[in-house]
């Protein structure tokens, strides 16, 4: 049996146990799935990924560990009618406030929405062990084996540490600037955090696709403007946040970097939770328009990730601690309107013989923040699809709705403007 103690980014997205932090990807599949084949393909995702393979122990000394069972039982596969196509928002939130506390039981589970000619797929994680990224690698890899059962999955070996999974020359130079950038960090969070409650209430998804048009609108015009779709995503909410919220908005949008781009240890098709982030600002200037605001925060994105070591950065986590920032996090507003996590074109099939995959639905999760607003964007069959997460207590989802539908006509009107930008 071998067992690791949790990361800093994992023990921070664990929280504790009797907290839940679930991520659910569902997708839409037109066509008829056989238990059987389901159940055999979970096998292969499970055999391949350590973290599928292993529980969360707790040994009473607040850091908790990975551990690797070769008692555990298969991924488990709840199978519920069918009710409508609104059904798996329903099943989703449910899901979230699920704890994974079955003895022996994987860190992964599968909710199947089952009719005669439409399932939805709902695959269920815990946020410790998976990014966005994972959670469509483990989808991708389900689809496939669902659709060919002789193919194979090659497995990996689990890491025991950061500075296990990266090269030992590396780890040891960067030890002394790591250990007091952590002390600073402490002291931001100590300061930060005290005397702040934090406050209850109910999480709500909003959920929206922007058809193949208006998203290939949007493409060409970031492409004749020089821009990227993830800066004109950032404008667009920030402005309709200022434009609902007036004074009250922070203007800025707190962002996750895949962690893959920078650090080749991890592997594109591995599971992994943790992610470095970025905090973007919007230009207030009331004379500058859409597409100059997004070229001035495509400059800031790409000046911020060009100055990102991922090496040094994950090490460095290592010195922070987990339990200062889930409590700043839990009391503190932040200085951010939205987190944003743009995954971009899904590396998902879209064509499959025994069945047709309809549509995808971006991930959801429910964060036990103070700011839990969260909005999750890919794009699937040349659609934008878009799933923002919040909770009453923090963001009235009547609020929530108004914002949504500010940022829809902010992107139709950017994509317009874009055409005739110079």
């Amino acid at each position: 049996m071998m067992e690791r103690k949790m990361i800093v980014g994992e023990r921070i997205m664990y929280i504790d146990s009797s907290t839940s932090l679930n991520c659910v990807f569902t997708v839409r599949i037109r066509g008829s799935l056989q238990p059987a084949k389901l159940n055999a393909a979970l096998s292969k995702l499970q055999k391949k990924h350590p973290s599928l393979q292993s529980v969360i122990k707790n040994y009473g000394q607040g850091i908790p560990y990975l551990v690797l069972s070769p008692v555990l039982a298969e991924i488990p596969v709840r199978k519920v009618e069918r009710l409508n196509d609104e059904h798996w928002m329903v099943e989703s939130k449910a899901e979230w406030g699920k704890l994974f506390e079955e003895k022996d039981s994987p860190l992964a589970r599968v909710v199947w929405l089952w009719s005669t000619e439409v399932s939805e797929l709902m695959l269920v994680c815990p946020h410790c062990i998976c990014d966005g990224r994972s959670m469509a690698t483990l989808m991708g890899e389900l689809l496939a084996v669902l659709d060919d059962p002789e193919k194979e999955l090659l497995a990996y070996p689990p890491f025991k540490s950061v500075q296990a999974l990266l090269s030992e020359k590396y780890s040891i130079n960067k030890q002394i600037k790591m250990r007091l950038l952590s002390v600073l960090a402490l002291w931001f969070f100590l300061t930060r955090s005290k005397g702040r409650k934090s406050v209850a209430g109910d999480n709500y998804m909003l959920h929206w696709k922007l058809d193949a048009k208006n998203t290939s609108a949007i493409v060409a015009a970031c492409k004749r403007t020089g821009t990227t779709v993830h800066a004109v995503l950032c404008v667009a909410f920030l402005e309709a946040f200022r434009l609902v919220q007036g004074e009250n908005a922070r203007g800025r949008v707190v962002m996750p970097v895949d962690i893959r781009r920078f650090v080749p240890e991890i592997k594109d098709d591995m599971m992994f939770a943790l992610a470095p982030t970025l905090e973007v600002i919007a230009d207030q200037d009331a004379g500058l328009d859409f597409w100059a605001k997004v070229k001035k925060v495509k400059e800031e994105l790409v000046s911020k990730i060009a100055g990102l070591n991922g090496r040094e950065w994950l090490l460095m986590s290592e010195y922070f601690s987990s339990y200062q920032i889930v409590r700043y996090l839990k009391e503190s507003e932040g200085t951010h309107d939205v987190t944003l996590s743009n995954m971009g074109r899904l590396g998902i099939a879209e064509q499959y013989h025994s069945f047709e995959l309809e549509t995808i639905y971006s991930p959801s999760v429910a964060f036990p923040w103070k700011n839990p607003n969260t909005m999750v964007v890919s794009t699937f069959r040349g659609e934008m699809d878009f799933m923002f997460c919040s909770n009453e207590a923090f963001l009235k989802e009547e609020e929530a709705m108004v914002i949504r539908q500010r940022t829809i006509g902010l992107l139709l009107q950017g994509a317009e403007a874009g055409y005739a930008a110079v």
